[in-house]
C-alpha cells in the first residue's frame, strides 16, 4: 500500500472531482450576491455618464430582481436534459454573463 507501487486516485476509481449535482443555498445566496454586485456596477458606470456600446448592451439585461429562478441557477445548453444545465456545471460561470437564453428556453 506504501511505497513505490501505491495506488494513485486515478486507479482507485471512483470520482476524482467531487462536483455535486444540485446547487446549495449557499452557492445560490453567492450567485444570487454577484448578479447585484454587477447590476450595481453597471448603474454606477452608467450614472458617471460613461457611453460605449457594450454598455448599452448590458443595460438591455434583466436586473436580479427581474430575473426568474430558473434563468438564475440554470442556463441553456443543447447537450443537457431538458435543454438546461445548473449554473455550477458550467466552467467559469463565475466570468460570463449568462442573463439571457435563446427564446422558447
Amino acid at each position: 500500500m506504501f511505497g513505490a507501487f501505491r495506488p494513485s486516485p486515478i486507479s482507485m476509481g471512483g470520482l476524482l472531482w467531487k462536483n455535486p449535482w444540485r446547487m446549495s443555498s449557499s452557492r445560490k445566496f453567492r450567485v444570487r450576491e454577484r448578479l447585484r454586485n454587477v447590476d450595481e456596477v453597471i448603474s454606477t458606470i452608467r450614472s458617471s455618464g460613461v457611453q460605449c456600446h457594450s454598455l448599452d448592451r448590458l443595460s438591455l439585461l434583466p436586473t436580479e430582481a427581474e430575473m426568474e429562478a430558473r434563468d438564475k441557477y440554470t442556463t441553456f445548453s443543447r447537450k443537457g436534459k431538458d435543454f438546461r444545465k445548473s449554473v455550477h456545471k458550467v466552467p467559469k460561470f463565475t466570468r460570463l454573463t449568462m442573463r439571457t437564453n435563446p427564446r422558447g428556453f
